[in-house]
């Protein structure tokens, strides 16, 4: 009998029920109704045969003739609460191996449906190939599909190419910005100052303009009075001239 799903069959000796169970569904352990000993198709040997008795410490072996001298001993009180001890470790020992065996089953079925999604996947490819082949609109339609596909994903490509060097022209002109701003900053800086040094050059310029004019102002007189000698001279002279030319014409 199969400890895990209950499936009663012939041993392996007989029509080979049990292990032919085993193969198709992965079943490790089946139990001997017989002798009420368990056998590992895997580790292909018993399990669960060894004992450690509590009373000695002893490993002893569990079988049907265990079974029976449990029944008989029943009325004495040390061996049941030694029986029971044993029972219980062997009932926790099926409990660890029928869980192991669990999760083997759900691996087991888990790998199962995977290979029929594949097979199913499979099939839909090979249908679908095969009424394209049939079809020659189909087939092209296919191709029209397979081509926009394609086209969509390069431009996708492009898409995000744009998108990230789009980030990245955006970064480099906020800093060209700043870096203009600076500039900008240190030109106005530098103009005020030039414009001041520029006030403080006409302010001294009309300084030296206002002194020159000043002390030039003063000298005029004596100039003046040169020229008022030169042209009374000229005067006088244009008369003593004009006298000479006169006597000239008397004699």
């Amino acid at each position: 009998m199969c400890l895990i799903c209950g499936s009663v069959g012939c041993g392996r000796y007989r029509e080979g029920h049990a292990i032919g169970h085993w193969k198709e569904t992965e079943h490790c352990y089946s139990l001997e109704l017989e002798t009420q000993r368990v056998w590992d198709y895997a580790g292909d040997n018993y399990v669960h045969r060894l004992i450690q008795s509590k009373t000695d410490g002893k490993l002893v072996e569990l079988n049907h003739h265990c079974v029976r001298h449990y029944d008989g001993l029943s009325e004495s009180t040390g061996h049941n609460d030694s029986l029971g001890d044993e029972v219980e470790y062997i009932k926790n020992e099926y409990n660890e191996l029928l869980t192991s065996q669990l999760e083997s089953q759900k691996k087991y079925f888990e790998s199962l449906l995977q290979e029929a999604e594949e097979d199913t996947e499979r099939e839909s490819s090979l249908a679908i190939e095969k009424a394209l082949n049939e079809n020659p609109k189909l087939l092209k339609l296919q191709k029209k599909l397979d081509k926009g596909i394609e086209q969509k994903r390069f431009l996708d490509e492009i898409n995000d190419n744009l998108l990230r060097n789009q980030s990245i022209w955006e970064s480099k002109i906020e800093d060209t910005e700043e870096r203009e701003k600076k500039l900008l900053l240190v030109k106005d800086k530098r103009i005020e100052e030039l414009e001041k040094q520029l006030q403080s050059m006409m302010a001294y310029l009309e300084t030296q303009n206002s002194e020159q004019h000043s002390a030039t102002s003063d000298e005029p007189t004596d100039s003046n009075s040169e020229v008022v000698v030169a042209e009374k001279s000229c005067e006088s002279g244009g008369r003593g001239t004009k006298k000479a030319k006169s006597r000239r014409k008397k004699k």
